[in-house]
């Protein structure tokens, strides 16, 4: 009688193992694989020892051929009940064998032949045909934990069509099976929705060929698979942000030359619906070699790249056809080597120098204004040179415009979007322009003129580029016009010394409370249209400048002291140092409480009082304050605002008050230095002390707001109005008396 030892043993020695669910694959980055989602077979632990009698170690059935039937001599029939022909089994039968295993099921001349059911003594259990007593044909393999193969079965292992599914994790695989693995075409499922999965070729276990791999967040990468991984042409669509690579793999990543594409939706502020696209070389998941670059808005790059980062030479098209080459460093623009115009369509005539406009309609100059100023002969050579001056820099000013726009924002990769107030305001006081003696409402209030601007804009109303430029101008006019005068083409002039002196050397390098820590931006900017509103009543409150909300730091001290905010932490002192803390002494000021602000400046310092009150800091930031002396009135338990005033008024400055040693320090304290300070890692990761700063800081700012400000605020408008309801029912008695005494 031939063995049954490939009865279950080959399940055993061909124990199944799912390969590492693959996690999703980020756009641009390489596939990384955690922990599996699928489990082993839970094949029978010693199902080949169990039907061999343990004559045989684990070694030898592993290196058996499997298709070898080793004898079953080994195996001892303890009982049979059933039918018999000529002394030996045959018919219908129940065969119980030593250890606890059972057969019961149709022999034929002694040995089991036909359909029958057999069931090892630790509940594994297989039924289905056999052929001299091995399982051959269709069956049913079924776990004791439940999980089961339903398919073809030839000499006990499983080879042909078949499903198997995993009880424990849900896993399961419907397709060709070949000496026990998957092996031809097949489908996975990793997870019991079926939101995980892979439809395609296999080969030993491992997904090799070509196929469709599904991820729970719906992601879908289709094309060539190798060792389990991306390996060849394919396709990865990322569904939630929308993006789609097409191209070359390897080991799982972007590598070769392929094409990634942004589909962009229009968003609030983005001038465009369209789509980006980067063609060319990649290197590891990342854009790296020879690439082009088309851009939404109908530019494009095409040069160097390395690590996602325009590196090397390369040449910028504009939308209006214009050529640039150009060399970058780490994706920042260092050197424009020279400009190429593209050829004009037939029969259209060149550009000439006599062309009223040189850098086109969509960045035209509304300069009208200052060139009235200008006497009528030169108004046409001074515009064109002012616009020459513009296409000079037109690439770095395009840079710095798309950088700014982009503070605070969540952006599709086209970074086109139009420049809000506040992120001008916050460029400009970056460049340090209110450091010549001018603050930025007044530069707000000359470009309203110049440009014959009447509407008073909101801080979130968007500049379109040509907006941007022209303020540029206008503000390098009122900043350098004395210092230009003797210049033959003074616009120009004012403009190239701006660009030279203050904005090249400045731009990107972001300062203030508002936008410097993008981790923080977010949270702070859900306060700031409540911020503007209260800005506004308070400006017209004052009513220094109708035409143009502002404030002077004077009012502030005032509002903060209505609002009833100054406390032992928040002093007097402490809130001017946080107004003039960029202000670079403001020197040229008559006094610093006079000064002008703007709702960016105003917005900020609210901002600066958040972290002064609620953040964690040593001695609540106490020591590190520019203390005023004891000649001041001032006190932490009870502010006396007027004596400050008073005393910063008779020294002209405040950091002339108090003794030497006072004079000679900086006016920022060491913590408000820090949060001044030009470069910062705002990288999150972990949950570290870098994290806990986050947190601790995006709390500072809903506590300061939620619980002090903007109750105060409320608190004293409802104050406000009862005075008033009741200051007209006393004028109401006061003019009935008058009248009945007539």
């Amino acid at each position: 009688m031939k063995a049954a030892a490939e009865l279950l043993g080959n399940e055993r020695g061909n124990e199944e193992t799912f390969p590492a669910a693959d996690m999703e694959e980020k756009p641009g980055g390489a596939e990384s694989f955690g922990s599996s989602p699928e489990s082993r077979f839970s094949s029978p632990e010693r199902a080949a020892e169990a039907l061999q009698g343990g004559s045989d170690s684990e070694e030898q059935t592993r290196s058996q051929d499997i298709y070898q039937l080793p004898d079953i001599t080994c195996l001892n029939i303890q009982t049979y009940e059933g039918a018999t022909r000529d002394g030996r089994f045959h018919g219908e039968g129940v065969a119980s064998f030593q250890g606890g295993h059972e057969y019961q099921g149709h022999f034929s001349e002694g040995v089991m032949d036909g359909p029958g059911t057999f069931t090892q003594a630790d509940g594994l259990k297989y039924e289905g045909e056999f052929v001299w007593n091995v399982p051959t044909g269709q069956g049913t393999f079924t776990w004791p934990d439940g999980s089961t193969y339903v398919g073809e079965v030839y000499r006990g292992i499983r080879q042909g069509m078949g499903t198997y599914k995993c009880a424990k994790s849900g896993v399961s695989y419907r397709g060709q099976w070949h000496r026990g693995k998957r092996h031809g075409k097949g489908t996975v499922y990793y997870n019991e929705d079926k939101t995980s999965w892979y439809e395609g070729d296999w080969v030993m276990n491992e997904r090799e060929g070509r196929g469709e791999r599904g991820y729970p967040s719906g992601n879908v990468y289709t094309g060539e698979w190798r060792n389990n991984q991306r390996h060849g042409d394919g396709t990865m669509t990322w569904m939630k942000v929308e993006q789609q690579y097409v191209g070359n793999w390897q080991h799982g990543v972007q590598h070769g030359v392929g094409t990634h594409i942004w589909f962009l939706k229009r968003v609030n502020g983005s001038q465009y619906a369209q789509s980006n696209q980067y063609k060319g070389d990649f290197f590891e998941g990342r854009r790296h070699g020879k690439g082009t670059f088309y851009y939404a808005g109908g530019a494009t790059y095409t040069g160097e790249w390395r690590s996602d980062k325009k590196h090397g030479q390369g040449k910028l098209t504009a939308r209006s056809g214009r050529v640039f080459e150009c060399e970058f460093d780490d994706d920042l623009l260092i050197a424009s080597l020279n400009e190429d115009r593209a050829p004009t369509p037939l029969g259209a005539p060149p550009l000439l120098e006599s062309d009223s406009s040189i850098i086109g309609p969509h960045m035209a100059l509304n300069i009208e204004g200052i060139l009235d100023k200008i006497p009528e002969r030169d108004r046409e050579t001074e515009r064109k040179q002012v616009e020459c001056a513009v296409l000079s820099q037109h690439l770095e000013l395009r840079l710095i415009f798309g950088f700014y726009s982009r503070l605070g924002r969540s952006y599709p990769p086209d970074n086109i979007f139009l420049l809000s107030r506040l992120q001008f305001w916050r460029l400009l006081k970056d460049c340090k322009v209110h450091h010549h003696g001018v603050t930025l409402a007044q530069l707000d209030r000359f470009i309203r003129e110049e440009a014959g601007l009447t509407e008073v804009h909101s801080p979130f109303t968007s500049m379109q580029l040509h907006e941007f430029l022209t303020g540029l101008v206008i503000v390098a006019y009122y900043i350098y016009r004395k210092d230009m005068a003797s210049q033959k083409h003074c616009l120009a002039a004012c403009l190239s010394r701006l660009m030279t002196d203050d904005i090249l050397p400045n731009a990107r390098n972001v300062k203030g409370f508002l936008f410097r820590r993008p981790d923080l931006t977010a949270e702070a900017l859900k306060k700031a249209k409540r911020c503007w509103e209260i800005f506004d009543h308070f400006c017209r409150l004052y009513g220094a400048h109708r035409d143009l909300p502002s404030m002077t730091c004077r009012q502030l001290l005032w509002m903060f002291k209505d609002l009833r905010l100054f406390d032992h932490q928040l002093t007097t002192a402490s809130l001017l140092e946080l107004i003039t803390a960029e202000n670079g002494g403001c020197t040229k000021q008559p006094s610093c409480v006079e000064l002008e602000m703007v709702f960016l400046e105003f917005f900020e310092v609210l901002l600066g009082c958040a972290e002064l009150k609620f953040q964690q800091v040593p001695d609540a930031l106490g020591q590190g304050l520019v203390q005023i002396t004891s000649h001041s009135a001032t006190t932490e338990n009870s502010p006396d605002v007027e004596a400050y005033e008073k005393q910063v008024e008779e020294k002209g400055n405040v950091q002339d008050v108090g003794d030497e040693e006072v004079q000679n320090q900086d006016l920022m304290s060491p913590q408000l230095a820090e949060n001044f300070q030009e470069h910062e890692d705002v990288s999150i990761s972990g949950t570290g002390p870098r994290d806990h700063q986050v947190q601790s800081r995006s709390l500072a700012v809903q506590r300061f707001f939620n619980d002090c400000f903007f109750p105060a605020v409320d608190h004293h408008w409802l104050v406000t109005r009862q005075m008033e309801i009741t200051q007209e029912v006393q004028d109401g008695k006061e003019f009935q008396c008058r009248e009945n005494s007539i």
